[in-house]
């Protein structure tokens, strides 16, 4: 028999995705499915995006520049100089994606063996990449009960080791909707450049903010611009998530040279992708700020139903459109199947993301969930019935 790589074999399943088979063979059995699990909006896609792919003229479709389409680029460039970003077109590098962004950045900054510290739980295909890079994954516990605050400065002192070489921060957060503050992100910034560390800084949720201040980018921190690694997509930000267009942006000349050559080695990222998110660059104001009010209506209302189940904690998130609850079970990975192969109410029935899958620790996360709330509100209140009802079926 052909063996597999080791790569292969410890490459993990997402705990996103890996239910993707029950809730196909629900649907076949003419069950509906409210889909919880993934950070898919059914919000419509800004106009200036779709117009732009319909009405451009191209005859061939060519290669993109590895590097990405130089207008597009510009584009961006501007875009962020908008919100307080300085930086220029040749800053930025565009990707397959906002997971292309991360996969050539730890290729870029790390070499095979090196510690990455990451925020537990922490955006699950940090897991994969890092098996696909050969990075191993250092978590620093966050509390539920906190709200999953940035953790003291010491319990990062105490990650550190001498493999360490990078942290990653992602804010607003995937999974929890914790929203870091300046002071915190400050607090980071001390570290990387006291122990010299790269700092990731994924973004992509940056327009979905639910407090009066405004979000901070860790390319604003002063002192540590060679330092910082922006990873950007357009999925979230402008409901694109198959158009599969990212960016990766530092101010470190040297680091984007070498991402370059990894941009390279790839070919391009797509050409009709980079043509909607350069088209929208054009979305107004008004575009986020109805979207913005959308998923504070939703937030409230989840939050509020998630509470007033028994056994049910939810912390209120503060930016994306994720919450990590704690459910009244002891295995969410054995719940979130039951959910799809056994549980039906009135032919509903939903899709959760079990969170054992979001955490590097062994044993965390088996009592709790990632929940997004990306469906509509009447969706929202029917998947929130059909979950109470099944918790309530669960203790009996």
């Amino acid at each position: 028999m052909l063996s597999l790589s080791q790569k292969a074999q410890i490459m993990p399943l997402s705990p996103v995705r890996k239910l993707v088979p029950y809730s196909e063979a629900a649907k076949r059995r003419g069950i509906k499915v409210y889909h919880l699990n993934i950070g898919q909006p059914d919000v419509p896609a800004p106009a200036a995006a779709l117009e732009a792919v319909k009405n451009n003229d191209l005859t061939l479709v060519s290669y993109p520049h590895s590097a990405g389409n130089e207008s597009y680029r510009r584009g961006l460039a501007e875009y962020y100089r908008r919100i307080g970003i300085a930086v220029s077109a040749d800053d930025i590098i565009v990707t397959t994606g906002g997971s292309e962004a991360i996969l050539i950045g730890f290729s870029t900054c790390f070499n095979p063996g090196d510690e990455v510290i990451v925020m537990e739980p922490f955006y699950t295909n940090y897991n994969g990449i890092a098996a696909w890079t050969d990075v191993a994954l250092k978590p620093v516990a966050c509390d539920i009960r906190a709200n999953f605050a940035l953790p003291p400065v010491e319990a990062f002192e105490a990650a550190i080791t001498p493999r360490t070489r990078g942290i990653v921060v992602c804010n607003p957060n995937n999974p929890t909707g914790y929203l870091y503050s300046r002071g915190e992100l400050e607090q980071l910034a001390a570290l990387v450049k006291k122990h010299n560390l790269y700092l990731f800084a994924d973004e992509v949720y940056r327009e979905f903010c639910y407090t009066d201040a405004p979000h901070v980018s860790c390319m604003q921190l002063p002192g540590i611009e060679e330092h910082v690694v922006l990873i950007d997509s357009v999925s979230k930000r402008y409901s694109l998530c198959g158009v599969r267009i990212g960016a990766i942006v530092s101010r470190n000349a040297a680091l984007m040279k070498s991402v370059l050559r990894f941009a390279q080695a790839r070919l391009c990222s797509p050409a009709y992708g980079q043509i909607a998110a350069q088209g929208a660059l054009q979305t107004p104001a008004s575009y986020f700020e109805g979207v913005r009010n959308e998923y504070i209506a939703r937030r409230d209302y989840m939050v509020g139903a998630l509470n007033a189940m028994e056994g049910v904690y939810c912390p209120m998130p503060q930016g994306a459109f994720y919450t990590i609850v704690k459910l009244p079970v002891a295995d969410c990975d054995a719940f979130a199947q039951w959910l799809l192969e056994e549980f039906e109410y009135e032919k509903q029935t939903v899709m959760i993301a079990p969170a054992s899958g979001f955490y590097a620790t062994p044993g965390k996360g088996l009592d709790e969930a990632r929940i997004a709330y990306v469906l509509n509100i009447d969706d929202l209140k029917k998947a929130m019935q059909c979950l109470e009802i099944a918790l309530r079926s669960v203790r009996r």
